[in-house]
């Protein structure tokens, strides 16, 4: 066991050599507010609920769980339509952004649950029919990852809403599937305590929420706890749209049938793509027959079971979008982000992360996550992170992920 551990070791020290001199972390301090608005711009006002771990006001949040919910109220401002495509995120290549072609923030408090309550009454009050949207992210996301795709969902769908983010504690690394999905498990009492809050407010109209990737995980396993503890979900509760979810067939649909009878429980709408590669990973890491975002819908027994769960599907495998991993389709598509604002606002029932060419390398030599797969999937990335930014913002990180489950490994 020594020699292989030894290797282990050897192998991370070198790749961490060979890219000493262009490695570094991700760009700190996107959420630091810009000092003025640029005229043409838009901008999107969010609550932030969150269970990551409070740190310092440039970075806000972390991925280290924090001891309980905490809040934000952030402002994005995104650019004018001339210097953007709907369904993109254009994030700064260097702080502070430019508003112009960026997107930056022109508010980022840390806020006290008091006065998240008072930013959601004045801001219900504004909104048309007092809908309220919660947005849960999924895998691999930091904070200011969610921050931004919500505000470019909100904004490109157009959906009259009240925006709340929910997010929990995701290291955002390829190499952290499983703490990430620990992490969903550990949030769920605050997202119950979230929703039930909101429910409880006599001036909302109706809360809809929108989960991506294993935050469907986050959203299904909560509101199943809750229709056990209450005896059904909150009747303000709507919709629900799973979007890719990273989740076992069976599980989602003992989840959903534990929500009570399809009269008592929230309308469903599911998005799928049969070529979801980040989901034929997940697949085969979990030795799952099939993740719930990536079934054909057409075939049995998954027609017959949606059709007796009252589960409405959009199929988008045949959708175009920019997401080289299929994976963030509902988001980048301006037909479905557009499709989910119009359904939202009419009443009816209707990626994320950046990853670069050497996460995806990283990602499908990692396997079932074990170091010496992430030591070879590092080696191969090491020639493509001098020559791709993203993977080379990132590639730091994953060295740093490599290094501490090599040492856990070792350590006796």
């Amino acid at each position: 066991m020594r020699p292989a551990r030894g290797w282990l070791l050897r192998v991370a020290l070198t790749v961490s050599l060979a890219l000493s001199v262009g490695a570094c972390s991700t760009l700190q301090g996107v959420l630091v507010p810009v000092d003025e608005p640029v005229p043409g711009t838009s901008q999107v006002d969010m609550l932030v609920a969150t269970t990551r771990k409070k740190v310092d006001p440039v970075q806000m949040f972390s991925g280290d769980r924090g001891p309980g919910a905490a809040f934000a109220n952030i402002t994005v401002s995104i650019p004018p339509a001339s210097a953007r495509q709907v369904g993109e995120v254009q994030w700064p290549s260097k702080v502070p952004g430019n508003p112009a072609k960026d997107f930056v923030t022109l508010k980022a408090d840390v806020i006290d649950r008091a006065q998240a309550l008072a930013w959601f009454h004045r801001t219900l009050r504004k909104t048309p029919k007092r809908q309220v949207l919660v947005f849960i992210h999924g895998f691999n996301n930091r904070f200011e990852d969610a921050v931004f795709r919500f505000a470019q969902i909100v904004h490109d769908s157009q959906a009259p809403v009240v925006p709340i983010l929910f997010t929990w504690p995701s290291r955002g690394s390829v190499l952290a599937y499983g703490y990430d999905r620990e992490s969903t498990a550990y949030s769920r009492n605050a997202l119950e305590n979230l929703l039930k809050a909101i429910s409880s407010d006599p001036s909302v109209g109706e809360i809809s929420i929108l989960a991506h990737s294993m935050g469907n995980s986050l959203a299904l396993e909560t509101l199943r706890q809750m229709a056990i503890r209450d005896g059904r979900v909150a009747s303000k509760i709507r919709n629900v749209l799973l979007a890719a979810p990273d989740v076992d067939v069976d599980l989602a649909r003992e989840a959903i049938a534990d929500m009570g009878s399809k009269g008592s429980r929230p309308s469903f709408t599911l998005f799928v793509s049969q070529d979801d590669r980040a989901l034929a990973l997940s697949r085969r890491v979990w030795g799952s027959a099939a993740r719930l975002g990536a079934i054909n819908p057409d075939q049995e027994p998954y027609r017959t079971q949606l059709e007796q769960a009252n589960v409405t599907v959009l199929d988008l495998t045949k959708l175009q979008a920019g997401d080289a991993l299929n994976h963030g389709k509902f988001a980048e598509s301006p037909e479905v982000v557009q499709l989910i604002g119009k359904r939202l606002a009419e009443g009816q029932t209707v990626t994320d992360s950046r990853m670069g060419l050497g996460d995806r390398i990283i990602q499908v030599t990692a396997g079932a996550a074990a170091a010496v797969g992430t030591a070879a999937g590092l080696a191969v990335s090491a020639p493509v992170a001098v020559v791709d930014p993203q993977t080379r913002q990132t590639f730091g990180d994953h060295v740093q992920e490599l290094g501490n489950s090599a040492a856990s490994v070792v350590t006796p």
